[in-house]
């Protein structure tokens, strides 16, 4: 198994909700009333398993090994530019946030605003996970012996685990804040 071939698994999962959250959106286009519970999961995935999750190893472990290598300019270029990405999606899922937030207390324009991000996350999402699928993982794993590979995967599964863990401290700490 090649470390990237995790990561492309879960682009597949990521997907899937993406064509939910597209489905949600053409409700909400039809002018039908937003479910506050599919947006709270939504909001949880594209926080946990896209952004931390995700996003985390590529970051923390992917580019980061790359960093350390000579790369192309066209392989620096594209992880520059995913990096920005995933910065990106991070503002676009807040947003999405702070309009359901808005909404649920009863500001029924913050409606525009769930719209519009989660519009920018349906149509985000599918280009970048082609660019990282297509253009560069399988040619960034040249830059990587079979020894390196290894440890990589093995980081992968060590920040998998980690997870859980982190996800539910925080959880603890924000609810002993209230």
């Amino acid at each position: 198994m090649r470390p990237i071939d995790p990561l492309m698994e879960e682009h597949r999962v990521i997907e899937r909700m993406i064509k939910l959250m597209e489905i949600h959106l053409e409700r909400l286009k039809q002018g039908k009333e937003p479910d506050l519970d599919f947006l709270d999961s939504a909001v949880d995935f594209m926080k946990t398993y896209a952004d931390r999750c995700h996003h985390g190893k590529e970051e923390e472990i992917l580019f980061r090994d790359l960093a350390g290598k000579s790369l192309s300019g066209e392989h620096d270029k594209i992880m520059k530019e995913l990096i920005h990405e995933h910065v990106l999606g991070r503002k676009n899922t807040l947003a999405l946030v702070a309009a359901g937030a808005q909404y649920a207390q009863g500001d029924v324009s913050a409606l525009a605003g769930m719209i519009e991000s989660m519009e920018k996350l349906v149509k985000f999402y599918p280009i970048h996970i082609e660019k990282e699928d297509k253009r560069f993982f399988v040619p960034c794993m040249e830059y990587f012996d079979d020894a390196e590979k290894g440890r990589m995967l093995e980081a992968f599964w060590a920040f998998d685990q980690g997870l859980i863990h982190e996800k539910y401290a925080s959880l603890v700490e924000t609810l002993e804040k209230r």
